[in-house]
C-alpha cells in the first residue's frame, strides 16, 4: 500500500504554527513607527540655540526661502517649500541639478537658501553652495553629519540626532526623512507665529477646497437687504410672523427707532407664547432681547461652532450680521451646508 503525501496547507498536514497573516504586516508597522518616534524624541531633546538663529536669520530676509535636496531630502524639501509658502514665508524648491543649468539664476540676494541633505556631501549641492557663498546669500543646513562639507560651509547647521533608521537593513531613508519633515514643519510654525499669521492670511491661500470653505468670512455668504427678516418695535405680531413667513429664516429680527438690532423672534419664541391674543400682541412682549449675533469678517466656520452650541449656549439656526449694532445680513446653518462649511 503505498503512503500519501500531504501537500502543504492541506488540511491534516504537519505545519509549524506561524503568525496570523495579518500580524505580520502590522508587527512590521509597529517597529517602524516605534523606530520613527524614537528620533522624533531625539530631534526634540538635540533642538538648541541654532534652531532659534536660523528662525531670525530667516525672518529678516527680504526675500524668499530657496529650499533644496536631492533624491528623498529633495522630496522631503518640496513639502517643507509648500508649507513655508501655504503659511506666510514665501518660499520655492529649487532642484540641485536644474541649479546648475541655469535655474541659479531664480535665486537673489535679498533670499536664503535652505539645503537639506542627510550626509551632507550630496555633490549635486555643490554649485548651489558655491554661488550662495559668492553672493553672501545665508545658507542654512539641515544635515545628520555635523562635521560634513554642507554643515561647515552653513552659516546655520541644523543637525539631526544620529537615530536608527526603520529600515531592516538600515539603508532606505525612513527615520532620517521624518525627522527632516519634522524640523521642517517646526521651521515653518515659528515663522507663522513670528509673523503673527492669522486664520484670515491662511484663507487667502487656501481659497479651494473643505478648509478654504471653513475659511470663508460670514460676507461671503450672508443675505443682505430686502432678504433680511426685519420689523420695527412696536409691531404686531400678526404682521411679524407675515414676514417671518415669507422669508424663511425661521426668524425676524427687531429693530429700534435708531435702526439697531434689539431683540430676536424665533420660531421657539412663537411655541412658547402661543396664545389667543398672541396676534394682537407687540413684538416688544415676545422678542428675547439682545440676540447673539456675528461680524461680516467671522469666519464661518466660528459661526458654525455658535450655532452648533459651543461653550454650552443655545443652538441656533440663523444668525444676524451686525455692524456698529445695526443688521447688515443674516446668515442661516442652511447657508454654510450649501457652502459646504458643516
Amino acid at each position: 500500500m503505498t503512503a500519501q503525501t500531504k501537500k502543504p496547507g492541506a488540511p491534516g498536514a504537519d505545519s509549524a504554527p506561524g503568525p496570523a497573516a495579518d500580524d505580520r504586516p502590522r508587527s512590521a508597522a509597529n517597529r517602524v513607527i516605534s523606530v520613527e518616534v524614537a528620533g522624533l524624541e531625539a530631534l526634540k531633546r538635540s533642538l538648541n540655540d541654532n534652531f532659534d538663529r536660523a528662525i531670525e536669520r530667516l525672518a529678516a530676509i527680504s526675500g524668499r526661502v530657496i529650499v533644496t535636496g536631492m533624491g528623498k531630502s529633495g522630496h522631503v524639501g518640496r513639502k517643507i517649500a509648500a508649507t513655508l509658502a501655504s503659511t506666510g514665508t514665501p518660499a520655492y524648491f529649487v532642484h540641485p541639478a536644474e541649479a546648475s543649468h541655469g535655474d541659479l539664476g531664480m535665486i537673489t540676494s535679498g533670499d536664503a537658501l535652505l539645503a537639506l541633505s542627510n550626509s551632507g556631501t550630496t555633490p549635486e549641492l555643490n554649485d548651489l553652495v558655491d554661488f550662495v557663498k559668492r553672493f553672501a546669500i545665508p545658507l542654512i543646513a539641515i544635515t545628520r553629519r555635523p562635521g560634513s562639507a554642507l554643515a561647515e560651509a552653513a552659516d546655520i547647521a541644523l543637525d539631526l540626532p544620529d537615530s536608527a533608521e526603520a529600515c531592516p537593513m538600515g539603508l532606505a531613508p525612513t527615520t532620517s526623512t521624518t525627522m527632516m519633515m519634522a524640523l521642517g514643519d517646526a521651521i515653518a510654525i515659528a515663522l507663522l507665529e513670528r509673523r503673527g499669521f492669522t486664520a484670515a492670511d491662511f484663507h487667502i491661500f487656501h481659497p479651494g477646497g473643505q478648509l478654504g470653505r471653513k475659511l470663508l468670512h460670514i460676507a461671503d455668504i450672508m443675505h443682505e437687504g430686502d432678504e433680511m427678516p426685519l420689523v420695527g418695535s412696536g409691531t404686531r405680531m400678526a404682521d411679524a410672523i407675515l414676514v417671518m413667513t415669507a422669508k424663511s429664516f425661521g426668524c425676524v429680527g427687531i429693530t429700534g427707532g435708531d435702526g439697531r438690532l434689539i431683540g430676536i423672534i424665533t420660531d421657539g419664541d412663537l411655541r412658547r407664547h402661543m396664545s389667543p391674543q398672541l396676534m394682537e400682541a407687540t413684538v416688544n412682549s415676545v422678542m428675547t432681547s439682545a440676540p447673539r449675533t456675528v461680524a461680516r469678517q467671522m469666519l464661518a466656520g466660528e459661526a458654525l461652532g455658535i450655532m452648533n452650541g459651543l461653550g454650552n449656549q443655545r443652538r441656533i439656526t440663523s444668525l444676524f450680521v451686525v455692524e456698529r449694532g445695526r443688521p447688515i445680513g443674516i446668515v442661516s446653518i442652511h447657508d454654510l451646508l450649501r457652502a459646504g462649511v458643516v
